[in-house]
């Protein structure tokens, strides 16, 4: 039996030659079951382990560049550790290893807080202005791969949809905070 969707986006199943469905049409069968999230979360999944093929041969692991990709968000400024702990959500111990890898490859470095010396914060250097270069790069061409076969219309509709969602999520957030 082989899921298929039908009409009503109800899925059925359909008989085939091999009693065994292939892994494609199990992960389409799952999809379909639990929605807009599942694909989402997959496809997050997916670009992710792309991006980290492409940046592998720079030395850069999944931890690292997402570090650097969040302390790109602020180049203007330096960012406190305890901060970029919590946008990445992790603890401050593991955090603290990736800046000392990073910092040994050049990357970043640490300095104190200009108001608190008890705050340690994290600045981009030159080296790794340049690594963040190469990363924009390569996410624009992954980007540009994922995208093929997607209309400008139907790109624009999808943003504005993910938009929403990021909002909705974050009204959950405050009222759970809230609460």
């Amino acid at each position: 039996m082989t899921p298929i969707l039908n009409s009503s986006a109800q899925i059925e199943t359909q008989d085939t030659e091999s009693a065994t469905p292939s892994a494609r049409d199990v992960n389409a069968a799952a999809a379909l079951r639990f929605g807009a999230g599942f694909l989402l979360h997959d496809v997050s999944r997916l670009r992710r382990t792309v991006f980290d093929q492409r940046v592998r041969p720079y030395g850069m692991t999944r931890s690292q560049w997402w570090v650097l990709a969040h302390l790109s968000r602020s180049r203007d400024r330096a960012m406190s550790q305890v901060e970029l702990a919590r946008l990445l959500d992790v603890g401050k111990a593991t955090l603290g290893g990736l800046i000392d890898r990073l910092e040994r490859s050049g990357y970043v470095e640490r300095g104190n807080d200009s108001t608190d010396r008890r705050v340690k914060s994290v600045t981009i250097t030159p080296e790794g202005e340049k690594m963040i270069s190469i990363m924009e790069t390569i996410g624009h061409e992954v980007n540009a791969s994922i995208l093929a076969g997607i209309s400008r219309d139907d790109l624009r509709t999808f943003e504005r949809s993910l938009f929403q969602m990021k909002h909705n999520l974050l009204e959950l957030m405050k009222e759970r905070d809230a609460g």
